[in-house]
C-alpha cells in the first residue's frame, strides 16, 4: 500500500510516500481502506516536533514511534477481526485511530489502516468521505470545548474566537444547534464562511477588537488564546464561562519548547479561585460517545463539514503547508482514491 512516512521531526518537505505492507487487523480491529484523511494542526505539530514538549507526551522523544502520520479518516471496511461485532464488511465508516491523546501519529495517511472497532462508526449518510474524515479530531475537541467545558445552553450569548478553523467552525455550529446566539470572530476573508455556518454576528478581528466592544457574553470559546484573561474579562459576564483551546498558530504564537502550555496551565491554576474558568477535567468519555454525537449532529443537518481543498498522498507536505498558511477556507484533506 502507499503511505506517507515520517523518519524524523523536522520540515514538512521531509515527508516521503512509500510502499508498505497492508496492516493485518487484530481480533478487535477492522481493516479500513482509507478514502480520505484530514490534515489538521495536531498532525503538523507531531511532524515538525514543535513545540518540543509534545515529544514527551507520547509521540517519541528523538524520533516518532509511529512513522505514518494522521489520526482521523473515512473509508470502507475490507476485513474484520474475530471479535468484531459492531462493524461489517463493506461498511463506510469514519473515526479516529488514536486512543485518547492526539499528539502522536495515528497511521491514517495511508491506503489502509487497522483500527479498533470502538474508534469508528458508520459514516453520516449526508456526508462524503472527504467531509466525514474532517469531523472526528476537530469534532471531539469542539464537543469538549462547547458542551463539556463551556456548557453552552439555549439562549446563551456565545463568542467563538478563531471561528473559521476546524475546531472553531464546529464550535459555532454546535453552539447554534444547542440554541445559543453566536458571535464569530475571524479574518476578513472568512466572514461569509462564518455566516454560512450559522453565526448570528461576525467580527473581523483586523478591524475590530472584540474585547473592547460593548457586548457582553455568557460563554467565550477562545481557540487561539491571543488575548490576556484581563482583556477577556472586559466582555465576559460576571457569571460567564471562559474556555481556552490554545492553538499556537503553527509556532507563530507561544515558544518553541513549551508553546502555549504555560498560558493554559496558568489559567488552570486560576480556575481554583475564579468560577469563570472551568476547573480542568482529565477524564474523557469513550470515543464512541463523541462520534455518535457528531454523527447525530451531521445527520440532523446541524453540522456540515466545509472542505477547502484535497491533495493526494504524494502531496502531503503541500497540504500541510497550505493548512499552516492560514489561507484555507475550510478543511484540508488527503485522498487515496482517485
Amino acid at each position: 500500500m502507499r503511505a506517507v512516512v515520517q523518519d524524523h521531526y523536522g520540515p514538512t518537505s521531509d515527508l516521503r510516500c512509500v510502499d508498505l505492507p497492508v496492516p493485518v487487523p487484530g481480533p478487535d480491529e477492522v481493516l479500513v481502506q482509507v478514502h480520505a484523511a484530514s490534515v489538521h494542526p495536531d498532525v503538523w505539530h507531531v511532524i515538525t516536533g514543535r513545540p518540543a514538549v509534545l515529544r514527551l507526551m507520547g509521540s517519541g522523544v528523538r524520533t516518532p514511534k509511529q512513522r505514518i502520520p494522521g489520526s482521523d479518516f473515512a473509508g470502507t471496511v475490507t476485513a474484520v477481526g474475530a471479535n468484531v461485532t459492531s462493524i461489517a464488511l463493506g461498511d463506510n465508516v469514519f473515526g479516529e485511530s488514536l486512543p485518547v491523546i492526539q499528539w502522536i501519529n495515528g497511521g491514517t495517511w495511508a491506503e489502509f489502516v487497522a483500527v479498533r472497532q470502538d474508534r469508528l462508526l458508520p459514516m453520516p449518510t449526508s456526508l462524503s468521505f472527504e467531509q466525514a474524515c474532517t469531523l472526528p479530531t476537530a469534532g471531539i475537541i469542539a464537543l469538549q470545548t462547547a458542551r463539556e467545558n463551556g456548557k453552552v445552553a439555549a439562549g446563551d450569548r456565545v463568542l467563538v474566537n478563531g471561528a473559521a478553523g476546524g475546531v472553531g467552525l464546529l464550535c459555532v455550529q454546535i453552539a447554534k444547534a444547542d440554541g445559543a446566539i453566536v458571535t464569530a470572530v475571524d479574518g476578513p476573508d472568512k466572514q461569509d464562511l462564518l455566516r454560512d455556518a450559522g453565526a448570528d454576528h461576525v467580527i473581523d478581528y483586523t478591524s475590530e477588537d472584540f474585547t473592547l466592544g460593548d457586548a457582553s457574553y455568557d460563554v467565550i470559546l477562545d481557540i487561539p488564546g491571543n488575548h490576556t484573561f484581563a482583556q477577556i474579562r472586559r466582555v465576559l459576564a460576571l457569571d460567564g464561562t471562559y474556555v481556552i483551546v490554545g492553538h499556537d498558530q503553527y509556532g507563530r504564537e507561544g515558544r518553541a519548547v513549551l508553546g502555549s502550555i504555560p498560558k493554559v496551565f496558568a489559567l488552570m491554576a486560576r480556575a481554583r479561585f475564579n468560577p469563570q474558568i472551568p476547573r480542568p477535567s482529565f477524564r474523557s468519555r469513550p470515543k464512541l460517545e463523541y462520534l455518535r454525537a457528531l454523527k447525530e449532529l451531521a445527520d440532523a443537518g446541524h453540522v456540515r463539514a466545509v472542505v477547502d481543498s484535497t491533495f493526494p498522498l504524494e502531496e502531503a507536505s503541500a497540504a500541510l503547508d497550505h493548512l499552516a498558511s492560514g489561507r484555507a477556507r475550510g478543511r484540508v484533506v488527503l485522498t487515496t482514491v482517485s
